[in-house]
């Protein structure tokens, strides 16, 4: 029992670590393990359906969505110090 115990924990980790906004680091030190053996669990996961495709689109959307953001919140910020120049007032 305590093996099949250690596989769903496994699966957990490894499902979290690839749909979630966390970096594998986080999932990593939240789980308990090494960055080196989640990344391995990960690696003997990846052929096995550990998420639906629907998580894993999800997921993949929700990344996009982020550096998207990251990169609007960037452009902005230039934007900003465009406008005080422009305006002829330094930061």
């Amino acid at each position: 029992m305590k093996l099949k115990r250690a596989d769903e924990f496994r699966k957990d980790a490894v499902c979290i670590a690839l749909t979630s906004s966390l970096t594998r680091k986080q999932v990593a030190d939240d789980s308990g393990v090494a960055m080196s053996t989640l990344n391995k669990w990960i690696t003997a996961h990846r052929d096995a359906v550990v998420v639906s495709k629907n998580d894993l689109s999800l997921a993949k959307e929700n990344d996009r969505l982020r550096r998207e953001i990251r990169l609007l919140k960037e452009e902005r910020e230039i934007l900003k110090r465009a406008t005080l120049v422009f305006a002829g007032l330094k930061q």
